[in-house]
């Protein structure tokens, strides 16, 4: 069986040694030549695959270790027989993080209470349900919008235009489609970027084409009142440096980067082998997790409680050092292939980030442990 991977897929040979002749290439690498002599891929958000590509090649099995699977031409890799696997949820925590860490720098730059604005959730799957949760476990007002999940019954739903409406921030967390009724290719085009009440947070973590990023630049021009958190971008890894400048924060694609949500991808692919092959699951993440990065953090008991969440929130995640890296990286060249670069540089070499799990908190108050635990974090005597 020859398997060929994405070279930043972490645990590769501990899932898959032994499953066959493995091949790492960068994923934006592997084309229709490198594909040519696959039995399986093992993939990332970058590799695009679509059934052309796929013509008089052996592949049989496609695992995307990702959320997403944009990237991949479904209803045409179906038709060509191919199996595709996913990992739902295996970023969430990491993107919920991302978010919380957004809101509290947001909060700091305006003077803001984050906890007291209301979020509007657009897209309540696997992260946007987790988000939900852990915003709602913190006392903060949420409205959500997830139209497909309104025709299957769900409860609470509302429109889009509504949450755009009442809502102070707006967070983006659906799925990239182009067609049907829901597509959410340009779901935030000209009319509904207009229509963003004033000084409302917009943050995108999802799909970049889900916002107009032409139409974003041109009114980020006309208003300063708004402040624009984005992850992703319309053309990645082709930057506008000029829309990156206007943006409160600007990150490279990272806001699910957390070493715990990749492992966990790479698992999920790992089971979904397993199944396509018929044979049982031998290999489990505890075996190999590593312990860089699990630490206990001190606090101080009599600090307020919202203190010692803030400290905590950051001291796992600061959203404010990928924001650096970016415009650094900006600042050395406007030649779009040196950003190009750079883009996937920075992703590729990105330092270890654990998630708020990993994490065990000393020293919390009676008060703020509470929403330490709420958060993710383990707490000590609790």
């Amino acid at each position: 069986m020859r398997i060929l991977a994405d070279e930043n897929i972490p645990l590769l040979d501990e899932f898959f040694a032994g499953e066959g002749e493995i091949t790492r290439l960068p994923g934006r690498a592997i084309d229709a030549a490198a594909i040519a002599n696959a039995d399986a891929l093992l993939l990332r958000s970058v590799t695009r695959v679509s059934a052309d590509m796929l013509r008089d090649s052996p592949v049989r099995f496609i695992g995307t270790c990702t959320i997403g699977t944009d990237h991949l031409d479904l209803p045409g890799l179906a038709a060509a027989g191919v199996q595709v696997a996913s990992a739902p949820g295996c970023n969430a925590r990491g993107v919920v993080e991302y978010v919380l860490s957004v809101l509290l720098t947001l909060s700091e730059r305006s003077g803001l209470d984050w906890r007291q604005r209301t979020v509007g959730i657009i897209g309540v799957g696997e992260v946007g349900s987790r988000l939900a949760e852990t915003l709602r476990q913190l006392g903060v007002s949420v409205l959500c919008c997830d139209p497909p999940r309104a025709e299957q019954g769900a409860a609470g739903m509302l429109s889009l235009d509504e949450v755009l409406a009442v809502a102070d921030v707006i967070s983006c967390h659906v799925p990239l489609t182009r067609q049907g009724p829901h597509a959410t290719g340009h779901l935030f085009n000209q009319a509904r970027l207009h229509a963003l009440r004033p000084g409302t947070w917009l943050i995108n973590s999802s799909r970049g084409p889900v916002i107009d990023n032409t139409a974003l630049q041109r009114l980020l021009t006309e208003r300063n009142d708004l402040h624009v958190a984005l992850d992703v971008w319309e053309h990645e890894p082709t930057l506008e440096p000029a829309l990156v400048a206007r943006c409160a924060l600007a990150t490279p694609h990272i806001a699910g980067y957390s070493l715990d949500g990749k492992l966990r991808g790479t698992e999920m692919i790992y089971q979904a082998w397993c199944a396509f092959k018929g044979q049982p699951v031998q290999r489990a993440l505890a075996d190999f997790a590593p312990a860089a990065g699990c630490n206990t953090l001190q606090l101080d008991s009599d600090a307020p409680g919202d203190w010692q969440l803030s400290r905590a929130l950051r001291w796992v995640y600061d959203v404010r050092d990928d924001d650096a890296r970016l415009r650094a990286m900006l600042a050395q060249s406007t030649d779009q292939t040196t950003i190009r670069a750079g883009f996937d540089r920075l992703r590729k070499h990105y330092p270890l980030r654990r998630e708020t799990p990993c994490v065990r908190i000393a020293g919390a108050g009676h008060d703020s442990a509470r929403l330490l635990q709420a958060a993710g974090f383990k707490v000590a005597g609790n």
